[in-house]
């Protein structure tokens, strides 16, 4: 029987993202994981080896060297740890034993995981460092995050440096380098081209969606992530809609876009969009949306109005 394991001491995963600091959580198998995905025991990891009925050959926590191997008693020369399995390394050192024991039963426990370390940022419930005990997928990864956030644009991306672990053609099957750019809603769905194995050294992001301003005589004035098409009538259905005083007649655009000297304006009629008379006008990041009221309102004051309530939530840090 294969007894619990102790407490371990976490690995690093960076989030990049939101203002929440980084929290170091364990991702745990759900159960016995097929061959592909067993952890294998990386430079770092602290193991701890059982010999049955010989106390004086056990060892409580042998730490893997640089060069991923360890020393055991009697035994000449090193043996290499690094690249195998718990039950790989007990049959090796079984092996080893058998010009002094035949037979010798040998259990390998890891006790402190150092080795497989990833970083989850963005725009993610739970940013945070992770560390692997197994190989993961990247959508299993997102779900100890507890899922893209309300404000998760399009994309998600994995940061990958060069690989250099001794453990490479083992634990890696993609050795891709460089900025991996995927959809999120692909990798959402589980498609294996979206969802590929995170590796060690990983920096999984996920950036914000652009946004769009709501703001003027509405039920709830406020920003709105632009992760699709989004149009007028939509986004003034999601700030609950206009007020009853409201000119609907006169629903005022801002737009600026990139590298233009100044802002453009234009018109559109609620009503008749409503009618099928008039094109319902698909919004560009950072446009402002301002439904008048009658007796005329500031616009400027009323971009305050949807942006103010977000930024007095927000901590407040003295910089010394």
């Amino acid at each position: 029987m294969r007894r619990t394991l102790p407490t371990i001491s976490l690995g690093i995963l960076i989030v990049i993202g939101s203002a929440n600091p980084l929290r170091s959580q364990d991702v745990k198998p759900a159960g016995a994981a097929p061959q592909a995905d067993r952890y294998r025991i990386g430079i770092g990891d602290v193991i701890e080896i059982r010999v049955y009925n010989r106390p004086q050959l056990s060892r409580d926590a042998v730490r893997v060297e640089g060069n991923g191997m360890i020393r055991m008693p009697l035994i000449e020369g090193e043996i290499q740890a690094a690249c195998k399995t718990e039950g790989e390394l007990a049959k090796e050192i079984s092996t080893r034993y058998a010009r002094y024991y035949r037979n010798l039963p040998v259990d390998v426990f890891i006790k402190e995981y150092h080795a497989r370390e990833v970083a989850l940022i963005g725009a993610v419930n739970e940013q945070g460092r992770y560390q692997m005990q197994r190989h993961i997928r990247l959508l299993e990864l997102l779900t100890f995050a507890k899922g893209p956030s309300d404000k998760a644009g399009q994309t998600i991306n994995i940061v990958r440096g060069p690989r250099t672990d001794i453990c490479r053609d083992l634990t890696s099957a993609a050795n891709q380098e460089g900025l991996i750019a995927l959809r999120l809603n692909d990798t959402l769905r589980g498609e294996e081209t979206a969802n590929p194995y995170v590796e060690a050294g990983d920096i999984v992001t996920i950036p914000e969606a652009e946004q769009v301003f709501v703001i003027g005589n509405v039920y709830a004035p406020k920003s709105l992530p632009l992760r699709d098409a989004l149009t007028v009538s939509r986004a003034i259905a999601m700030a609950g809609g206009p007020l009853r005083d409201s000119k609907t007649d006169k629903v005022h655009i801002v737009r600026r876009g990139p590298g233009a000297a100044g802002p453009s304006e234009m018109y559109v009629n609620l009503s008749a969009i409503a009618r099928k008379k008039e094109d319902d006008l698909v919004l560009q990041a950072n446009d402002i949306i301002e439904v008048p009221e009658s007796t005329g309102k500031s616009l400027i004051r009323s971009l305050m109005g949807a942006v103010a309530p977000s930024i007095a939530q927000m901590p407040v840090r003295v910089i010394p």
